[in-house]
């Protein structure tokens, strides 16, 4: 069973010492999220300093809302990261949802998921090694991974699920207890299906959770609330922090229970104390 950590976002400085003690513990994979209008690193940059910082553990954006970036520079940069890393990088990618982040980008957020698909077909064009386009030869460098790295898509909208059948290689689902998510895992197996695509897409669900002293658990719940304030469900999704053992131990089982192949547990405090206890707790 595949545990990975989401990193907080709220000390960029600390999470080197995150991503070493979790690259010394039994986690997977290390994921990062993306806001353009928000005190938060930016990924792609944090990612690369972090694979110099470890030797195993996969690194992933959770996600990466790919219409805010310049799809040439994206496939460079994404290639890069795969190979600085060794082939451990998983572009996990969106749409988005806030308006001032494509407000400030300089993009109309109604042709945001048009804009991902083509975005996607020259990704993929790209990272195979083939000319970018008309009077544009090929960017490199090529990445280690064949066919660039591991894409899996991020969203609500059944066009996310659409995507992973047409150009991804899984799903990434958050925000949904296991009884709703297994639900959003069967319709990303039928557009598996629809598609022809051999094997089965890869199943990622992402819970929030806070484990320390009153303390971390606090300042999670203030950072939960503050990312998400512009959805007007904060006080919800706060409130469904997981903050004990065997409360993270039950719903990571029930993951696993309706097909995730990984479970991401997005912690929210910067305390790097959690890495051990929540480590302690799995085992």
């Amino acid at each position: 069973m595949k545990i990975g950590l989401g990193l907080p976002i709220d000390d960029p400085a600390a999470l080197a010492d995150w991503a070493r003690r979790a690259d010394a513990g039994p986690f997977s994979t290390l994921g990062l999220l993306d806001r353009l209008v928000f005190d938060n690193p930016e990924p792609l940059i944090t990612l690369a300093n972090l694979a110099g910082a470890t030797s195993r553990i996969r690194l992933q954006t959770e996600v990466l809302i790919a219409p805010l970036h310049n799809t040439a520079l994206l496939a460079k940069q994404s290639a890069t990261l795969d190979r600085l890393s060794g082939g451990r990088f998983t572009l996990g990618i969106g749409v988005g949802g806030r308006e001032d982040d494509c407000l400030a980008a300089g993009i109309d957020s109604s042709t945001r998921g048009r804009r991902l698909d083509e975005q996607m077909s020259l990704l993929r064009r790209t990272w195979s090694g083939e000319p970018y386009g008309e009077g544009a030869g090929p960017i490199g460098p090529a990445p280690v991974t064949p066919g660039g790295p591991e894409v899996l898509f991020g969203g609500f909208a059944p066009a996310a699920i659409e995507r992973v059948g047409r150009f991804g290689d899984g799903f990434l689902g958050a925000a949904l207890p296991p009884r709703l998510m297994a639900d959003r895992f069967e319709q990303v197996r039928v557009a598996w299906r629809k598609y022809d695509r051999p094997g089965q897409p890869r199943l990622v669900a992402q819970v929030n959770v806070a484990l320390g002293p009153d303390e971390t658990v606090a300042r999670a719940r203030r950072n939960v609330h503050a990312y998400y304030a512009f959805s007007g469900h904060a006080d919800h999704i706060a409130g469904g922090l997981l903050v004990a053992p065997d409360a993270i131990r039950a719903t990571t089982r029930s993951y696993f229970d309706i097909g995730a192949d990984e479970v991401m547990l997005y912690c929210w405090s910067s305390d790097t104390a959690q890495v051990d206890r929540l480590a302690d707790a799995l085992s």
